[in-house]
């Protein structure tokens, strides 16, 4: 039996051949989406090919913080504002925060969008069978949790930001973007 939100999960692309995702490509679909502000702890995984460059960007705001789960109470702020913000944390953290996740968009049917970083994840193999433990789980977590949630392997896959933000948006609702290959600073 599927958890609810199974049914809206979208599989890992058959055969994709691009290479990892680029940062800059990552970041314009962040724009098209409207997003203002992105919400993070320092990462390893996305340091050099995201949050550099998003520090650097003047279009977009962001706020560093110490522990993952202060994103979601500074997210749900924004977005009794209107403002559009993504939430970057690692697997790690994803599992740390998941009872601010629990509170936050999925009781209170919020439109939050994460990017959960996969550190260690194997190329080309679904995180649902790595071998390591921490990434098996996180996708059975969210289809428990109910959020919706989509993996971005390869620049291929990357065209599908935005719109996942803005259904995120549109329905009301938590949607995560699982980020399995390091994005490469280009």
């Amino acid at each position: 039996m599927s958890a609810p939100g199974a049914d809206h999960v979208l599989p890992l692309r058959e055969g994709a051949v691009s290479g990892p995702p680029r940062g800059a490509s990552i970041i314009a679909q962040i724009k098209k989406a409207n997003i203002e502000y992105v919400l993070s702890v320092p990462d390893q995984h996305t340091s050099v090919g995201l949050l550099y460059p998003i520090a650097a960007d003047r279009d977009l705001r962001l706020i560093r913080v110490c522990k993952e789960d202060e994103c979601f109470g500074i997210a749900a702020g924004l977005t009794y504002g209107n403002i559009r913000s993504l939430i970057l944390v690692q697997y790690t953290g994803f599992l740390y925060a998941a009872n601010a996740i629990r509170g936050v968009p999925c009781e209170q049917k919020l439109p939050m969008c994460f990017m959960i970083g996969m550190l260690g994840k194997e190329p080309g193999v679904p995180a649902t069978q790595s071998k390591k433990f921490g990434l098996r789980i996180i996708e059975p977590i969210l289809d428990a949790m109910g959020i919706q949630h989509t993996s971005i392997e390869t620049e291929d896959d990357v065209p599908k930001i935005s719109g996942l933000i803005d259904a995120a948006w549109r329905e009301s609702r938590p949607q995560a973007i699982i980020l399995g290959g390091r994005p490469e600073a280009k």
